[in-house]
């Protein structure tokens, strides 16, 4: 046993359950991922919400038969193994399991992702005491994705928490549902709070050939520098998706050099069709085989067997970004042009694989559907006579706005959204004078969060809201 888990496995003994068989030989249960989760986090004293809200992060519960992710994750817990990184070895060493069983057997896979979550807590210092305290694990959590760099950590674990304050819902690929309830955690993110935060609306908008877009470059290695179109035209849109998460995409194309160089110009999040680009345009990214010099890279995350990440919201950011790319290359918007990674001459890739719907993408990218609009204006949420003096864009599913009436000299800020218009879903707008507390509407809203007013005449304000994962904090600002 790693001398780690010394203290817990005396815990259990006293309670008479003898390790090896707590994890690995437990009876069968008509909930055999929850239990599962129970007892991992149970045993490796790791907050149980916090585990499966990372599993989620990760993979939505499914283990994908075995099979490895782009970067080498396998199970339910994305336990890696390639030259880099090697959790996988290390959660057969502090578990006792051999690694075939920890790539296919879930429960063995949860308990290996536990135990190398612990893990990093205690190097970290993280006290039995703290253990209990989800805000806490922060840090642990941002390791735990193997980022390249600090501002990815940081992506990656504000992703987690991100899901544990909206809840999960999640149906495992035997039918199971597991569940964690809404709970907001405002995390201890030490360090990482000075790293840049890629969600923050427009943080490199200047740098990028999309204007929706995050600008964060892949690493030199995995991408050749082109003078596209001048040097090769550009005529196909190529649809891929990941076989992993969002962060951890960025973060293996930031990774290099390695044997098998691999890029993609774009890469969209499923929860809110929030988008990064890696490479620009005028370069060759290394997606597509014989189409690289005539083609731009498109990945989706998620994985080609799981309809669940392919959201309404994925789909809209795509077809947006791809409409633009085909306006400005004067690409026709067929499917001859924009095609699969799967349609691509030579290659032995499935992607975007049966659950991608073309047909619901193309309307979307030809206009031929457009959803439902948002009917309600922040001028009407907000009253008569307050008139727009700010704004911020929340990635694709939402913008928040700060309105001024002159007549009384109010402020008022509301959130409108974009996607799930008419659905209820995480929203949120905020309001503060400087000096006075912050007022905030925040829940599950159909349309808008707000209005939140308060007198501001000669005072400085800040505001802000949040939809989706996407969020717009001001400095104090609009003064009198």
């Amino acid at each position: 046993m790693h001398p780690r888990f010394r203290r817990s496995a005396v815990l259990l003994a006293g309670a008479l359950i003898p390790l090896p068989l707590f994890m690995g030989q437990a009876a069968a249960t008509a909930d055999p991922m929850a239990d599962a989760f129970a007892r991992a986090a149970a045993t490796y004293e790791v907050p149980r919400d916090l585990l499966v809200s990372l599993a989620y992060a990760e993979t939505h519960l499914d283990g994908h038969d075995g099979e490895p992710s782009m970067s080498g994750g396998y199970g339910v817990m994305h336990l890696v193994s390639n030259p880099k990184t090697r959790t996988l070895e290390q959660a057969a060493k502090l578990t006792g399991q051999d690694v075939a069983k920890l790539k296919t057997d879930d429960a063995a896979n949860i308990a290996g992702g536990a135990a190398v979550l612990r893990a990093l807590a205690d190097d970290l210092g993280v006290t039995a005491a703290g253990r209990k305290d989800p805000a806490k694990w922060y840090q642990a959590v941002a390791k735990y994705g193997n980022a390249s760099s600090a501002d990815v950590a940081r992506l990656y674990a504000d992703s987690v928490y991100d899901l544990m304050a909206e809840g999960v819902r999640a149906t495992t690929p035997d039918g199971e549902t597991v569940t964690v309830p809404p709970r907001a955690v405002e995390p201890e993110r030490g360090p990482y709070a000075d790293a840049k935060d890629l969600d923050a609306p427009n943080t490199f908008a200047a740098k990028t050939d999309y204007p929706g877009a995050t600008w964060v470059p892949a690493h030199s290695s995995n991408y050749a520098v082109s003078n596209r179109p001048a040097g090769d035209k550009i005529d196909r849109i190529v649809i891929h998706v990941t076989q992993g998460s969002y962060a951890g995409t960025i973060s293996w194309f930031q990774n290099g050099p390695r044997p098998n160089p691999t890029s993609a110009h774009y890469v969209i999040r499923s929860s809110d069709g929030a988008i990064t680009q890696m490479v620009r345009e005028k370069d060759r990214a290394f997606h597509a085989g014989s189409y690289n010099r005539r083609s731009v890279g498109i990945e989706h995350e998620g994985y080609v067997n799981n309809a669940t990440w392919f959201t309404d919201a994925m789909y809209r950011a795509s077809a947006a970004l791809t409409r633009n790319i085909a306006d400005r290359y004067g690409i026709p918007k067929d499917r001859t042009h924009i095609v699969g990674h799967h349609a691509v001459p030579g290659t032995d890739h499935t992607d975007p694989g049966p659950h991608w719907n073309w047909t619901k993408f193309m309307q979307y990218v030809t206009g031929g559907s457009g959803g439902t609009p948002n009917p309600h204006t922040p001028e009407e949420v907000c009253g008569s006579g307050y008139k727009v003096i700010d704004s911020a864009p929340l990635g694709s599913a939402g913008t928040a706005y700060l309105l001024y009436n002159s007549a009384n000299g109010n402020n008022c800020a509301t959130t409108i959204k974009k996607t799930s218009v008419g659905q209820a879903s995480a929203v949120s707008a905020y309001l503060e004078v400087k000096g006075k507390p912050r007022v905030t509407d925040s829940g599950n809203f159909a349309y808008y969060a707000g209005p939140v007013r308060a007198a501001a005449a000669d005072k400085c304000v800040r505001w802000g809201g949040k939809a989706g994962t996407a969020t717009y904090d001001s400095p104090f600002e609009h003064c009198g």
